[in-house]
């Protein structure tokens, strides 16, 4: 049986800021009514985390939540641990209306970093990223160049980019393009 890899294979570059493979992680996505006492209760026992507001990112130990539409969440945790976690899922939803789905294998996941991490996301992303629009703990599905994505940024000040597994060389080099040493804007400093 083959191991399993990332489509990225750890690349990473260092520029302006670090863009880096975010190695192999477990992504649910779950489907339901959010408000409802039900799904925050097996949210809460998948992942250890609330279900987050609008346009929000929750994130724990190994795992996060990550609001995606007023139906819908994207749940992180550790790859080897997604059938556990769906399975708790469908168990504490049992006679609900949900949809738990793995989808670790049909996305990509990868980090920027550093000092030029904000700038270099920014001249990809049509989002205001300045630091007073864009904080910790804020989750944005939007166009990356020209392919969907959705990031957040922690309180580290790294943020987390998911993309279809189909785009992950074009995203990545994307990103390192936009990190080259040289391209600074200098708009954030």
């Amino acid at each position: 049986m083959a191991e399993p890899v990332t489509a990225l294979d750890g690349a990473r570059c260092d520029g302006l800021a670090t863009v880096e493979d975010g190695g192999l992680t477990g992504m649910i996505t779950l489907r339901g009514d959010l408000s409802s006492k039900e799904v925050k209760a097996a949210v809460k026992e998948a992942v250890g985390l609330d279900v987050p507001g609008q346009r929000a990112a929750l994130m724990g130990e190994g795992t996060a939540a990550l609001w995606m539409s007023p139906d819908e969440l994207l749940l992180m945790c550790a790859y080897d641990g997604v059938a556990g976690t769906v399975a708790t899922l469908e168990e504490a939803l049992e006679g609900q209306h949900f949809l738990a789905v793995n989808v670790s294998d049909a996305r990509t996941y990868l980090r920027i970093s550093g000092p030029g991490a904000r700038e270099t996301l920014a001249k990809l992303c049509p989002v205001d990223l300045s630091p007073d629009a864009f904080t910790p703990g804020m989750f944005r599905r939007t166009r990356m160049a020209q392919v969907p994505a959705a990031f957040w940024l922690d309180e580290g000040g790294t943020f987390h980019v998911v993309c279809f597994r189909s785009v992950a060389d074009y995203a990545f080099n994307i990103l390192k393009t936009a990190a080259l040493p040289g391209g600074e804007v200098g708009v954030y400093g």
